[in-house]
Parts: C-alpha cells; sequence; structure tokens
C-alpha cells in the first residue's frame, strides 16, 4: 500500500454531490489528470477550483479510474490509509461474527469490496482459508501487502492458516480443497477451480428460505452447480431431489456432497445436461416438480445484453412454470445488477402466462447479510431471489 503524499486529480464533471453522498467510483472521463499516477497509488480529489473532496486509489487500466476510499467537506481530515484499511477490516469482521455461529456456518464473505468501504477487494472466508479477488491491478497494488493485514484483522477470532489469490493460483491443486458447514450442512468446495471460490454464498439464506418449505416435496435444482439448493431441501426432509448443471465436475461434486452428508442417493438424482434441453425433454415427459429452483449465470454481464437477458429469462421461466407442479413453488434467481428487480419480475410473469399458468409473487430476496448493499452505490444491488406459487 502506497504511503506517499497523496497526488492531486481535478474533476472535469460535477460529482461533488454523488461522491459526498458515497458513490465510490470515478471514471476516468470525469477527470483531467496532467499527470498519471502509479497503479494503486493514493490520491486526493479535487474540485475544479481546487477544493479536496475525497481519496481514493488509482488504476492504470480500469475504465474505474478512481476508487474511492473517503470523502468530505471543507475541512475534512483524512485518515491515514494503513490505519484506514485496518479499521475496516475490522470491523467488517465484527458485523459478520455478530451474525454467525461459526460451529456451524464457517464459511462467508468477509470483505465485500465497496460496500464495506473497502473498495476493489473481496474476500471470502472458507474454514481457515481467506480467498480474495482484486477488482483489477490498481486495487492489488493498493493493498498490498493483504495477506498480513487479514490475519493481524483476524487475530485469535477466527485462525487463518492459508491466503489465496484466486487470481494468482495455479487451478485444480488437490489442497485447495476445504470442507466446510453452512448452517450444519457439509460441502466439499474447491477454492482454486470452483466458481465463486467452491459455493455461491450470497445464496446462504434463500437456501434456507426453500429448505423451510421442502420437507416431503419433490425438488428441482437447475443450474444446481454443486447441489447447494437441492442438499439443503434434502436435509431438510425433501421426498426427492434433481440436480441439473451442464458441468460434470459441479455435478460429481453435488454428488459428492450428498454422500458426504449420508443422504440416501436413491432419493436424488443428478443430470449433467443444458437446461433448456433439459427441461424441454421434461415437458415431453409430463414431468413435474413441487419446488422448482433457477439459479442461472449472469444473462446481462453488460448493459447492451440486456435485450437479449430478457428474452433468455422469459424463456427460462415459460420452461419452468411448465414442470412445477400446480400450487408448487417457483423460485428463480438473477444475479445481474444491469437487469432490474421490475424487469426480472415481469419476465417471470410474462413466461408464465406463455406456459399457460399464473405465477403468485411471494417475496423477493437479496443477497445474504454478508454482502451488504450501500444506498449510494445501486451497482452493487446484484442478486434477485423471487419466491412464488405457480397456479
Amino acid at each position: 500500500m502506497t504511503r506517499d503524499r497523496p497526488q492531486a486529480v481535478v474533476l472535469r464533471k460535477n460529482l461533488t454531490r454523488s461522491i459526498r453522498q458515497g458513490h465510490p467510483w470515478i471514471y476516468r472521463d470525469a477527470l483531467d489528470v496532467r499527470v498519471i499516477p502509479d497503479n494503486g497509488a493514493l490520491v486526493e480529489i479535487h474540485t475544479g477550483d481546487g477544493r479536496p473532496i475525497a481519496r481514493g486509489f488509482w488504476d492504470e487500466r480500469s475504465p474505474i479510474a478512481v476508487r474511492v476510499l473517503e470523502s468530505g467537506g471543507p475541512g475534512h481530515r483524512f485518515a491515514d490509509a494503513d490505519t484506514l484499511v485496518a479499521a475496516r477490516l475490522r470491523a467488517a469482521l465484527d458485523r459478520r461474527l455478530e451474525r454467525l455461529d461459526l460451529a456451524k456456518t464457517n464459511a462467508f464473505r468477509w470483505v465485500h469490496g465497496e460496500s464495506d468501504l473497502l473498495p476493489g477487494v473481496h474476500v471470502d472466508l472458507y474454514a481457515d482459508t481467506a480467498v480474495v479477488r482484486f477488482d483489477g491491478d490498481g486495487a492489488r497494488a493498493f493493498y498490498y501487502p493483504l495477506e498480513p493485514r487479514l490475519r493481524l484483522g483476524a487475530g485469535p477470532r477466527l485462525p487463518i492458516r492459508v491466503v489465496l489469490d484466486r487470481s494468482a493460483r495455479e487451478l485444480g491443486a488437490k489442497e485447495d480443497e476445504r470442507e466446510i458447514q453452512e448452517n450444519g450442512v457439509r460441502f466439499v468446495v474447491d477454492l482454486a477451480h470452483g466458481q465463486k471460490g467452491g459455493l455461491f454464498i450470497d445464496q446462504r439464506e434463500n437456501r434456507i428460505r426453500v429448505a423451510e418449505r421442502a420437507r416431503g416435496k419433490s425438488v428441482l435444482n437447475l443450474f444446481g452447480y454443486t447441489g447447494g439448493f437441492a442438499l439443503h431441501a434434502a436435509v431438510a426432509g425433501a421426498r426427492t431431489s434433481d440436480t441439473v448443471d451442464v458441468a460434470l465436475p459441479a455435478i460429481e461434486a453435488a454428488r459428492r456432497n450428498f454422500q458426504l452428508n449420508q443422504l440416501p442417493l436413491d432419493r436424488a438424482r443428478f443430470h449433467v445436461a443444458d437446461v433448456f434441453a433439459f427441461l424441454t425433454e421434461a415437458i415431453r415427459r409430463g414431468d413435474r416438480w413441487d419446488i422448482v429452483i433457477s439459479d442461472p449465470p449472469s444473462f446481462a454481464p453488460k448493459k447492451n445484453a440486456v435485450p437479449a437477458a430478457r428474452q433468455a429469462y422469459q424463456r427460462l421461466h415459460k420452461l419452468a412454470s411448465t414442470v412445477t407442479a400446480p400450487g408448487g413453488l417457483l423460485c428463480t434467481s438473477s444475479c445481474s445488477s444491469h437487469f432490474e428487480k421490475d424487469d426480472f419480475l415481469a419476465s417471470i410473469d410474462a413466461g408464465a402466462l406463455q406456459a399457460g399458468r399464473r405465477w403468485v409473487f411471494e417475496a423477493l430476496h437479496g443477497a445474504g447479510f454478508d454482502h451488504p448493499v450501500l444506498p449510494a452505490f445501486p451497482e452493487g444491488d446484484y442478486l434477485k431471489f423471487a419466491i412464488g406459487r405457480v397456479r
């Protein structure tokens, strides 16, 4: 982390209000920069008339040139960057540990980037291992060295044996597997190769919501990855479960997780298949499930992908509605911040109508509490998990 006197960069656009309200990004085209700072260098943002209003760090390559650490009006004294980062790491961990029972859940997000006022870095804990992801080289340079800061922030409360940098690791190493618990359910996660560090921990509370309604029900888990929703439902007493994913390693891991929890495999089925093709064939056979969960990858990773995403979600929801038993639950997700809540809910309604069904909305949830959302940073509000009944 750089400790030099921060270089001044000047706003060419009037973003003072947005910055003071807490938005953490300043794009390159909003700045007038005469001398390009070093990657990760601490910079001070000035208004056109020379008033300092914020500090952040510089990213040479990203369109987001500055990620803001702290803002303040006239007379504000900016904190020392090292002290600020250390305090925010401790505060973020305090907020998690207030709500977690580590004896039952030892996988969670410690640092959620901008929403924990530590922009450009995410840290997930899996048992004794911290998995780090940097959003660009600027963040990597600014926070370097992060490992000793994590160990210091964790202290005796959370002994860390290993710190893995996801973007710098050789993938597939056997030593990167860990066994973790989530609300008492056991998972084996592949920290180097698995998506999102091996488990979509942002869906933790939503998995419990499904499990609470699964006893005695048949459950279909689409885009099931390593079986999270189906596994929690089975532990809660689901009658049967089907997990569908196009990736063979994911399905193998799902089966392994069922075995790890000593669940009967004669009531669990695992399918390596494209979800759209699987649903089409299930409709042909007349198959139905009491609870259907759809958790696809982002159909709209960029804003210009939204029209195509709208069509994809609507088609998916048509097929998923068709295989949901009358009166059953359709629970479906979107993980794209570009596809807004109203659009997402409309795609479920439209898909159900195309199937000749009606989806009756019950609830809309987001990510778990360890993935907080800042009011001034709507870009961070990405996950939508909708629950409704199909009539």
